[in-house]
């Protein structure tokens, strides 16, 4: 039961410092979209559902072509979860410390 609080907030750091990464980001660039929205915070939480979204059907339709099998399951701290869905997010909450670790040794 501890196992899990102590993941439940290693996770939700790693998530808020995803966000605020992005958000540094946009605001270095001044990249916002078109069409505001109410927080940079609802933005960057927004596009990090999207990517993880869209590394989940990478992942799924890539497994699926080249037939590799993946297990339905995974239990990690007493939960089930799904592996590809649980890389895909790993993935998104990465991706902004890696653009931001990138961006540094291009300068």
């Amino acid at each position: 039961m501890v196992g899990y609080f102590i993941l439940l907030i290693i996770f939700v750091l790693l998530v808020y410092g995803a966000i605020r990464v992005k958000m540094q980001i946009w605001r270095e660039n001044g990249e916002f979209p078109v069409e505001p929205k109410p927080s940079p915070a609802s933005q960057a939480l927004a596009e990090l559902a999207a990517i993880a979204g869209g590394i989940y059907v990478s992942l799924v339709l890539l497994t699926a072509f080249l037939k590799i099998p993946v297990p339905e399951k995974v239990i990690i701290a007493g939960m089930e979860l799904d592996p590809l869905a649980l890389i895909a997010v790993i993935i998104a909450i990465i991706q902004p410390y890696l653009a931001r670790a990138w961006r540094s040794a291009r300068l």
